[in-house]
């Protein structure tokens, strides 16, 4: 039987991200500004939920193209509170376009992944968890993030959002020691 996470559960789509993508280190400056917006629209909520409406967020949100969000007016955002396939709140959705703009900003000056991946030094951080209960909902680095985000106008991005973000995209790795993907996670870190 192979080993996993305990948070994954046996629900096909939630092991399936498990096993392909969660904790594999992201470096696409789009990519992770999706995951970002993502991991905000899951505030108050579980990432099965925001997981499962997914294809439906990169439809509305025009494949998460930041320059497309950015230029959004209000009948884009009216038009994207009426999607049922979506996480229908006004300030999320709002602090979506603002993002875009953000991450325009960012991205052509500092560019957004190293500016992202600075308060991790730039390399995973490489954690060996034995349980899910080693491991923290909040680090020096996501509170430095957080509040870096926020300065810049982010929202949405509270210090577990923004680890919970970083474990996503592999600037930390929680697998548990026991799970198959600890290791191979590692070994994709190292590279």
């Amino acid at each position: 039987m192979v080993e996993r996470c305990e948070w994954c559960g046996t629900d096909p789509l939630y092991v399936e991200y498990h096993d392909t993508e969660w904790g594999v280190p992201e470096r696409d400056p789009g990519a992770l500004w999706e995951k970002l917006v993502l991991d905000g629209f899951q505030a108050g909520l579980s990432w099965i939920t925001i997981l499962r409406k997914r294809d439906t967020f990169r439809e509305v949100f025009e494949g998460f193209d930041p320059e497309r969000v950015a230029r959004w007016d209000e009948k884009n955002i009216e038009n994207a509170l009426q999607n049922p396939g979506i996480i229908r709140h006004r300030g999320k959705i709002d602090a979506t376009v603002r993002g875009a703009r953000l991450f325009l900003e960012i991205e052509s000056t500092e560019g957004f992944t190293p500016w992202l991946w600075q308060f991790v030094g730039g390399d995973p951080i490489q954690n060996s968890p034995r349980t899910l209960a080693d491991v923290p909902t909040s680090t020096p680095e996501s509170v430095a993030m957080s509040k870096a985000l926020k300065k810049r106008g982010f929202n949405f991005c509270g210090p577990v959002i923004c680890y919970a973000f970083m474990q996503a995209v592999g600037m930390v790795n929680d697998h548990v020691v026991t799970c198959h993907r600890h290791a191979p996670v590692r070994a994709l870190s190292a590279g």
